[in-house]
């Protein structure tokens, strides 16, 4: 692409995209005069932005390239961008033609995302006007092609893969957070990254916890090492919601346990609007053995804490369980590892089924216990052959798109409400998981119900046999405090942006 005239060019490659396009005016071939309205404006120079190409077809049709990762050319999935300059009733197909995947949720209904500037809430272009499909013009691959009608003349839109959730968001919502000066709740600085913005380390416990004389057990959770899996920062805040809420569950979990949450492991991958890398092109999910302070600071500096409460005799680290998004399937879910002993294998399922009992989204079938030697360097991998055999590691996976319940064939496309909400339930479900743990006193009591628990001769303390130990002396009150959570997602529908018109595309086959 010609970027100083506007023109497409078929000479340019399509693997050379290296940056974002910066409010491009994209103009018919051969055009010398000033751009008229109606000559589109696309836009990615943003946070969490990509799109590093546009090449025009016709007037009412563009082939868009996702930007790559930085300095990894292989990872092409996240795409958002704006548009503007746009006539009333213009229609356009946007043809995105250089996906690195495959398999897509695009094949089960899945559209982009759009809003613009007076209508500001995310919705779903409608699934009847969007193509996925291999192209013979493009190496064969595969195209996600979608057909649009701009409505108004002054807004801006923009487009995405999947709901935005960026750096300086969450910034914001822990200052925010921060500002109520919670007693249970303290943010710090774990270190810095490459290009020296924070990587938060959150500690949600009541304060009597924090004793050094007192035994803690911690629950450690991780999100977005990889950037562009946005519904994973979706979770862990419906997670950290509930957590330092007023309800009596969350109340018991701050009594009884130790919740570290590390929110966003990449933030410099996230700011830059990459898909599964960091900012030198690593994909951090696979540095687990051996990061480099220099290379994947965030990923050393994590490593390096958990494995200081592994080897902590204060501390027994129960569960690790790293947020990630899922690109062919629905549902949340979750992996797990295989163990040679019985006793650990099926104490690691006991979590999972109860999840599913407090989460209609959760699925068990998709659930998967594997030791795939590919993810040997992966969180879950590594950390559940590092750390002490008593600790369940996980990664939780949520679709980019739906969910199916069991009263529903037809697939419900999540909102950052429904996001939340597992974060919710997946919180809450820890109560149920100690209270079979015999760890907390499942009915009212106006004493102390277990003694503290006593280590073993090796000073680790984690024999889980019931009724062995527990919180006793901070036990629940009422028998109210250990109700259901009552979480709703919103589904509030938001007003459908008009696509007035049927288009076939060139060669495309119609879902």
């Amino acid at each position: 692409m010609d970027r100083e005239s506007g023109n497409g060019s078929d000479d340019c490659s399509e693997d050379a995209v290296v940056g974002n396009v910066n409010k491009f005016c994209v103009v018919p071939p051969g055009y010398n005069s000033q751009p008229r309205r109606g000559h589109l404006i696309f836009d990615a120079c943003f946070e969490s932005g990509n799109l590093g190409r546009v090449d025009y077809i016709t007037e009412f049709e563009y082939d868009l390239f996702i930007r790559p990762d930085t300095c990894n050319p292989r990872f092409r999935v996240w795409f958002n961008f704006t548009v503007e300059n746009v006539m009333v009733g213009q229609r356009v197909i946007f043809n995105i033609v250089n996906f690195s995947k495959t398999k897509s949720l695009y094949r089960e209904g899945m559209s982009p995302l759009v809003k613009s500037t007076s209508r500001p809430r995310w919705q779903r272009v409608p699934p009847k006007n969007v193509y996925y499909y291999r192209c013979p013009d493009h190496r064969k691959n595969y195209v996600m092609s979608f057909a649009f009608c701009f409505d108004r003349e002054d807004d801006v839109y923009q487009f995405a893969y999947c709901f935005p959730y960026t750096y300086t968001r969450l910034q914001s919502y822990l200052e925010a957070i921060e500002k109520k000066n919670l007693d249970y709740f303290n943010r710090e600085l774990l270190c810095l990254t490459v290009q020296q913005r924070r990587l938060d380390l959150l500690t949600i416990t009541a304060p009597e916890n924090l004793d050094p004389d007192e035994n803690q057990r911690v629950v450690f959770v991780t999100a977005r090492v990889h950037p562009g899996e946005t519904p994973a920062s979706f979770v862990c805040q419906g997670w950290i919601d509930f957590l330092v809420s007023q309800h009596p569950i969350a109340r018991v979990l701050r009594q009884h346990l130790v919740f570290k949450i590390v929110p966003m492991l990449n933030p410099d991958g996230v700011y830059l609007g990459n898909y599964r890398c960091s900012l030198m092109g690593f994909d951090l999910n696979r540095h687990w053995q051996d990061p480099s302070p220099w290379a994947h600071p965030t990923l050393q500096a994590t490593k390096q804490l958990l494995m200081d409460l592994n080897g902590d005799e204060k501390v027994d680290l129960d569960f690790y369980i790293d947020i990630h998004a899922h690109s062919t399937l629905m549902n949340g879910f979750m992996y797990g590892n295989v163990y040679d002993e019985e006793d650990r294998f099926e104490q690691q399922m006991v979590f999972p089924r109860l999840l599913g009992n407090n989460a209609e989204d959760f699925s068990l079938a998709n659930t998967n216990f594997n030791r795939d030697a590919v993810k040997a360097g992966t969180g879950r991998r590594f950390l559940g052959g590092a750390l002490d055999d008593n600790c369940s590691c996980y990664t939780l996976e949520v679709s980019f798109f739906s969910y199916l319940t069991n009263s529903s064939s037809v697939p419900v496309p999540y909102t950052e409400e429904a996001y939340m909400k597992l974060g919710r339930n997946v919180a809450r479900t820890f109560l149920d998981f100690y209270k079979l743990e015999h760890l907390i006193n499942p009915k009212p009591t106006a004493g102390p119900q277990y003694p503290r628990g006593q280590r073993n001769s090796s000073g680790r303390g984690k024999d889980r046999e019931r009724g062995r130990e527990s919180r006793g002396s901070r036990a629940m009150s009422s028998q109210q405090e250990v109700g259901s959570y009552a979480g709703s997602a919103s589904g509030s529908s938001l007003e459908a942006m008009p696509v007035h018109f049927k288009m076939h595309h060139r060669d495309g086959k119609k879902r």
